[in-house]
């Protein structure tokens, strides 16, 4: 774990946390068809390939998505595209590490994924706050606490447990190879348990497929396609309500 600290600390420090990159021509047309959310020019972005923001005003991460699933059981309540989108409410324009590393940049902590042999152990970290942010059909913006889009399957109620950064962690490389950040799979927000879950609920939640205890609360949920930004808060450690 020291390992994958250290050398996604060096990433906050090789962006910089700087300024938002410049972008022009034919990528600015890409820019413009994949972020119809409005940005804040306060807000600090990591990488010009991923829609990842820092507000250091508020100590929160921000990340652009979109609504990828109306219907499904659920493993990941995100995952980054083109990975676990049929099993994830929402689809993120980033990769893993980016998100990791933004996170890391606003202090947050890293603890560990669950473990399952000899016996469970439950994810462990900073407690993180996912807020969906989008715009209505009236064009007003709205906020909603992530677990309000998803479904306890046992109470068709709203998902109850919070959400920790569990932090991942690296392949072993072979040979020359770099190290693959394991998350970049798809296990970025997790409401199944994954050893490799980036971000992971406390709780004890099956994988398996006659066992998933979630699903999206369609009744809620924007359609598919739309734009989100999701936030990413750390809670202070004394503050768990």
């Amino acid at each position: 774990m020291r390992r994958l600290q250290f050398v996604l600390v060096l990433c906050v420090a090789s962006v910089g946390l700087a300024e938002e990159p410049s972008v022009d021509g034919e990528a600015a047309d890409t820019e413009a068809k994949q972020a119809p959310l409005p940005v804040d020019p306060t807000w600090i972005r990591l990488s010009k390939d991923d829609r990842v923001w820092v507000d250091k005003k508020r100590k929160t991460v921000i990340v652009g998505a979109e609504i990828c699933n109306h219907l499904a059981t659920l493993e990941m309540f995100a995952c980054p595209a083109r990975t676990k989108e049929y099993e994830s409410l929402i689809a993120v324009h980033s990769r893993a590490r980016v998100v990791h590393t933004a996170l890391l940049a606003i202090g947050a902590t890293t603890g560990g994924p669950a473990q399952f042999d000899p016996e469970y152990v439950p994810a462990s970290g900073s407690e993180i706050e996912v807020t969906v942010v989008w715009m209505d059909d009236q064009g007003n913006r709205q906020r909603i606490r992530a677990q309000e889009w998803v479904r306890e399957l046992t109470t068709g109620k709203p998902m109850t447990h919070e959400w920790v950064f569990a932090g991942s962690g690296f392949s072993e490389p072979y040979e020359d190879e770099e190290p693959y950040y394991l998350a970049e799979s798809g296990d970025l927000i997790c409401v199944s348990n994954f050893s490799t879950a980036m971000m992971d609920l406390t709780v004890s939640s099956s994988q398996s497929d006659g066992g998933l205890l979630f699903e999206v609360f369609t009744e809620r949920v924007p359609p598919v396609g739309t734009p989100v930004q999701l936030e990413l808060t750390p809670k202070p450690a004394n503050d768990k309500d």
